[in-house]
């Protein structure tokens, strides 16, 4: 087959310790090492045209087709590879993950096992991981049954039943046997590989299926679900209990925009609607892991100020550069590492940390239930959302050269202070609910005040107190309780911000021009709010049917990135988005029939 292009057409697999993503060619071309923001041995998707180094790929001699399907309810791989003579081998990918010796097994590996399926298949291996960001491939040492990368964030040795020195010669061979692939860490592989590779993979089935039996989808749309939710516990650094926005770098939010953001870290309002929604799914160990990751994070900064995002390890300064040596996605860079953000004030983050913590003083079914000490702990966090509920800020859209008193941000901290008087009840303590309960109040009052704009048709609330632009996060006035959807406010923003923001089956962030000009594609968490508005509205058929569009948007690993060009279709920006795997749970389990219809 021909080189082509990259595009979004990606696979993830994982094991909430690494990641990968193999293209529709069954090609691994990215992976980082030794966690999710390490350096990326695999980064042949974002090193332009370039298709022969940093990644690992397999292909057949006069290869005509390849297809593509994981194994049910798991991360599991399978590549179906076909040549012109009818020849054809399966290739299955996957990073081990099963708990055993009391402890989750979830090495830093990359598993793969070639099954010849059909004729006479002649196979050529490509393995070259590189160094640095792309600086250089890897050096290479070789024994008998192994050969060892020297990559910069970790030493790997592939250990392997196939011949070696095809692969480090980069020959074509016959493919006879099934042959096993096990690309881990720089020690000799225990046992015989071919069982122990095969035990893994069994295992690993096991472990996945099993999770997902747990998960409480909706009646329709299950398979859409679960491969969502299966996708957010991978983005999950399972170490710390961090959840990044997305397992890549760099990938523009439109064609040579530049808006190229690294998005390997733990952002709070990112993770807070992730956890929300594999909660509504009941998978509440990512919840727990989470919950642990926020209460060291709270710890450390001592009740002041939380910085919109950390590094999965906590890490609070991620200054940003650039990695020169990569070209970035299609040679559209830079190619950015670290990022700037976590410099920014974002006061939404307060009650993004309270809300998910609260439930963990309610729900019986934790491991760990919130005490006195842990809610002394969060009003520290409260008594900061209170401060800051009228003061400026970068706001979730992350502006970089402007502040505002941003509208969804007070609405978040008015949920810190509404949650906080709830927790507060639950335990009794009927004078912090009161303080609460008032806080609370007041912030609703002031909002009501300086963010409601008067207009000639009807009014809205404006995206900010300083002035009267729309953007998308006012649909979130619903699910955060500030408002119901019947009430004439709420309708008449509705109204007005679909006006001013829909662009047919899209929704765009918002319309002004920002750092980097007017926005050119639409971001598509937004378009799964307007969808959940149109639920909440009573404007079920339409919900349904934008919904089902939005669907078969996806790629065909099930998937979506953040940004999607809302003349053409096709997606942009980071891949796999969280925020868009939310807006499929969520919608499907807002739209779904009853499972009492078929009981």
């Amino acid at each position: 087959m021909t080189d082509k292009q990259s595009n979004l057409e990606l696979w993830p697999i994982g094991n909430c310790q690494v990641s990968g993503l193999i293209d529709d060619r069954a090609g691994l071309v990215w992976g980082c090492v030794p966690r999710v923001d390490g350096d990326p041995a695999f980064c042949a998707l974002l090193n332009g045209d370039a298709s022969d180094v940093g990644v690992w790929r397999f292909e057949l001699v006069d290869q005509i087709s390849a297809t593509q399907h994981y194994v049910r309810n798991t991360p599991i791989l399978v590549t179906r590879l076909e040549s012109a003579d009818g020849s054809a081998v399966e290739i299955f990918d996957f990073c081990p993950r099963y708990e055993g010796t009391g402890r989750m097994y979830r090495p830093v590996a990359f598993l793969r096992i070639v099954r010849p399926v059909a004729g006479t298949p002649r196979m050529t291996v490509t393995l070259k991981p590189m160094c640095d960001y792309g600086a250089s491939v890897a050096e290479t040492t070789n024994g008998t049954n192994h050969i060892r990368y020297l990559t910069r964030g970790q030493a790997m040795r592939l250990s392997t039943d196939a011949p070696v020195g095809y692969i480090l010669e980069k020959r074509t061979y016959r493919v006879e046997t099934d042959q096993h692939f096990f690309l881990g860490p720089d020690e000799p592989f225990s046992g015989n590989i071919r069982s122990e590779v095969r035990r893994m993979e069994a295992n690993t089935k096991k472990y996945w299926q099993l999770w997902a039996r747990g998960l409480a989808t909706p009646l329709e749309w299950q398979d859409e679900v679960i491969r969502c939710a299966i996708t957010l516990k991978l983005c999950q650094h399972e170490e710390t209990g961090a959840i990044v926005a997305a397992l890549t770098t760099s990938i523009p939010e439109a064609p040579h925009s530049e808006r190229n953001w690294d998005y390997r870290y733990c952002w709070i309002r990112d993770s807070y609607y992730t956890v929300q929604a594999l909660n509504r799914l009941g998978a509440l160990d990512v919840l727990e892991k989470y919950l642990g990751y926020l209460r060291n994070i709270v710890d450390a900064e001592q009740g002041g100020q939380i910085q919109p995002l950390y590094s999965v390890m906590g890490v609070g300064q991620l200054d940003e550069t650039t990695a020169g040596f990569l070209e970035g996605y299609r040679g559209m860079g830079p190619v950015r590492v670290g990022n700037a953000a976590y410099k920014q004030v974002q006061y939404d983050c307060y009650g993004q940390i309270v809300m998910p913590t609260a439930q963990a003083f309610f729900d019986k079914r934790l491991l760990r239930i919130a005490d006195e000490g842990d809610f002394a702990s969060l009003e520290e966090v409260g008594e900061v959302a209170w401060r800051m509920h009228d003061q400026p800020d970068a706001g979730l859209w992350e502006f970089r050269t402007r502040q505002e008193v941003h509208t969804y941000s007070a609405v978040m901290n008015w949920a810190a202070c509404d949650r906080l008087a709830n927790v507060a009840e639950f335990l009794g303590k009927d004078d912090r609910a009161k303080l609460w309960r008032e806080r609370a109040d007041t912030i609703r009052d002031t909002i009501d005040k300086k963010a409601w704009k008067e207009n000639g048709e009807g009014g809205h609330y404006g995206a900010s107190f300083e002035s009267d632009y729309l953007d998308a996060s006012l649909l979130q006035l619903l699910e955060l309780r500030f408002i119901k959807p019947d009430d004439p406010k709420f309708v008449s923003t509705f109204k007005q911000v679909e006006k001013a923001l829909r662009r047919g089956e899209h929704m765009l962030r918002y319309a002004a021009e920002d750092d980097f000009g007017a926005p050119e594609t639409a971001f598509n968490i937004c378009t799964f709010w307007l969808i959940e508005a149109l639920a909440l509205s009573g404007r079920t058929e339409e919900a349904r049917t934008l919904f089902e569009t939005m669907l078969g948007h996806r790629t065909q690993s099930g998937l979506l990135s953040e940004d999607m060009d809302f003349e053409t279709g096709e997606l942009w920006g980071n891949f796999p988005q969280t925020y868009s795997l939310v807006g499929v749970i969520n919608c499907a389990g807002l739209l779904s029939k009853s499972w009492n219809t078929v009981r």
